[in-house]
């Protein structure tokens, strides 16, 4: 309980992940990633080791499941990918929860940011959906920075919100979520709902690591 009640005076500004961290959205992508790889004649990829780079921008991705392939190649399973995931962006919900939670920190005065590995078309459409633009002070995509793990998104968003490193958290649910929290020197936290297991997890610096969203949630209330 002391280290609940520590967080809750510790942070000014929460940075979220988006996929698989606030949206129920990994099994999808792993799923437009995979069947895309088939569609444009490329090796069948396993869906763990496709599942295990969600959090990359999509020309990381592709060089992580791939390496070197032709450029001709790339673009084509990027853009069949890129098709597939936009025929079902708009069904994928928000973990249980989620909505309620980011809307009650915002009235709490916590500023609220998203980094992700997603576009800024993706991302708009994410928030437009789930109706959540409006509490969120900042947000960065990997189209607009460097792909995690390096710090600029972060680096960005506190720079943006004028909140110092120490007084940040990040939230995310994979390595390279707690990778770029490392680098911009502030603390994160991991879930292991979405694309990567606690085993992975438990690698890599955090303050606390979470199995629900519940758990998490109350973690984050908790006065």
């Amino acid at each position: 309980m002391e280290k609940i009640l520590a967080m809750s005076k510790e942070f000014d500004l929460i940075v979220w992940d988006w996929d698989g961290t606030l949206a129920d959205s990994t099994g999808m992508i792993t799923n437009a990633i995979v069947t895309a790889a088939e569609q444009v004649g490329l090796p069948t990829l396993d869906p763990h080791a496709a599942r295990n780079i969600i959090g990359l921008g999509l020309r990381e991705s592709i060089h992580a499941l791939y390496g070197d392939i032709p450029a001709e190649k790339a673009q084509a399973l990027a853009q069949q990918y890129t098709a597939n995931y936009y025929a079902g962006e708009a069904a994928i919900p928000l973990f249980e929860g989620a909505k309620d939670l980011i809307v009650e920190l915002n009235r709490r005065g916590f500023k609220l940011a998203v980094a992700t590995g997603k576009g800024r078309r993706g991302l708009n459409l994410a928030l437009q959906h789930c109706g959540l633009a409006q509490y969120f002070h900042a947000t960065r995509t990997v189209d607009e920075c460097f792909s995690k793990p390096h710090p600029q998104m972060i680096d960005e968003i506190m720079d943006f919100c004028v909140v110092r490193p120490e007084r940040t958290l990040m939230i995310g649910d994979s390595s390279y979520d707690l990778q770029m929290a490392e680098n911009a020197g502030v603390q994160g936290v991991a879930v292991t709902f979405g694309a990567q297991s606690r085993d992975k997890l438990l690698g890599y610096n955090s303050i606390e690591i979470f199995d629900e969203f519940k758990d998490l949630s109350t973690w984050l209330l908790a006065n």
